[in-house]
């Protein structure tokens, strides 16, 4: 059964553009970048963008002077991140069976990737095995208490706006529809990403809820009213 994603990929690539939409440009990338700057080395740093799309984030990567290669299942997306980006290395995969050996990099990326996943608990397992001992794991995704809401936002008796969650806890796919695209999103506890990045060994070391940095007002304030994002950042311990 299709995700969507493969429908879509041509809607999805007009939606983000060069720059991506308000909530990766204003909320997201200049966190995401300074925790990956400052997880590098320098600029020999190996990096996996698990999930990498139309490969925006692995462009601004390797503007730091990072190694970055990046894997998506859409072929779609991959050739548009090659045709925009051509000296970079983009693979058609799942991030449930990475095709690389253990320990392969520095830094391991998933941005708004894990809500994408079906098996979660093999695609956080594969995103550790390639990841070197003393390496990082980092992490941006949609909100558990988003991805809860059936409905959104609603008007109660009273005439106020509420955000309206359910079934927090039961694991599921949602399918999401805006602007042309439609694909499937998986919902789960927050509990489950961290009882599973736990249950690899690895070491959380960053957590945040970020808010919008910049924009128009009137669209901040929908990340800032509910909890929207988060980001983590995990280490793999080195045992030597």
């Amino acid at each position: 059964m299709s995700d969507g994603w493969a429908e879509s990929a041509e809607a999805w690539i007009a939606d983000m553009g060069d720059e991506g939409d308000f909530g990766r440009r204003f909320v997201l990338d200049a966190p995401m970048l300074k925790r990956a700057a400052a997880a590098g080395s320098g600029p020999f740093t190996t990096v996996l963008d698990v999930g990498c799309g139309e490969g925006r984030f692995c462009r601004m990567l390797a503007d730091l002077g990072m190694d970055t290669t990046g894997i998506d299942p859409t072929a779609a997306l991959i050739d548009h991140a090659r045709m925009l980006h051509p000296e970079g290395a983009y693979a058609i995969g799942r991030a449930e069976r990475l095709d690389f050996a253990d320990a392969s990099f520095d830094l391991v990326v998933s941005y708004l990737a894990l809500i994408d996943i079906p098996d979660i608990a093999a695609g956080i397992a594969e995103m550790a095995r390639v990841l070197r001992p003393g390496g990082t794991l980092l992490i941006a995704n949609l909100n558990s208490f988003n991805t809860a809401s059936n409905e959104g936002w609603e008007t109660d008796w009273s005439g106020h706006s509420k955000f309206a969650i359910d079934d927090y806890l039961d694991e599921r796919a949602n399918w999401v529809s805006w602007r042309g695209i439609r694909i499937q999103n998986w919902h789960r506890p927050l509990s489950t990403y961290m009882s599973l990045l736990i249950g690899q060994g690895l070491v959380l070391t960053h957590f945040a809820e970020p808010a919008p940095v910049g924009g128009m007002r009137n669209r901040g304030d929908r990340y800032r009213r509910v909890p929207w994002f988060m980001m983590m950042e995990w280490r793999k311990p080195d045992r030597s």
